[in-house]
């Protein structure tokens, strides 16, 4: 592996752990849609940085998710709680983001939260 990526997805992990910083502090302030992204958003990081690891860079989010459940939740890499998980928080972060007068629970943030936070733990150790 290059120095390149290995910057790189030293740089994807530290974003990752700033999003979910960021949300935490959101949630705090009871700003649900933006604590919902940014949990989302952690996961998305942490999963590029996965992924290229491997080689893989994507310009979608599609892309990135279903790479995720190609090479990692379909060959038992990653949890399939982690892959429904990444799907879900794409979904939340969609309400939060474009969701007009649907908005983010509380609930629903604290199950991002987690969930985010699992996920990137996971990927943690995956690259350690």
């Amino acid at each position: 592996m290059t120095e390149r990526f290995e910057d790189e997805i030293s740089a994807y992990l530290d974003r990752a752990e700033r999003s979910l910083q960021a949300a935490r502090e959101l949630a705090t302030g009871d700003f649900y849609d933006f604590a919902a992204s940014r949990a989302y958003y952690a996961a998305f990081y942490a999963a590029s940085a996965l992924l290229l690891r491997e080689g893989m860079e994507f310009s979608k989010h599609s892309g990135v998710i279903a790479a995720i459940h190609r090479y990692f939740v379909k060959t038992g890499k990653l949890a399939k709680e982690h892959g429904k998980a990444l799907n879900w928080l794409f979904e939340v972060r969609g309400v939060g983001d474009y969701g007009g007068i649907a908005h983010v629970s509380r609930q629903e943030v604290e199950h991002a939260l987690e969930a985010a936070e699992k996920f990137v733990g996971t990927v943690r150790a995956l690259l350690s």
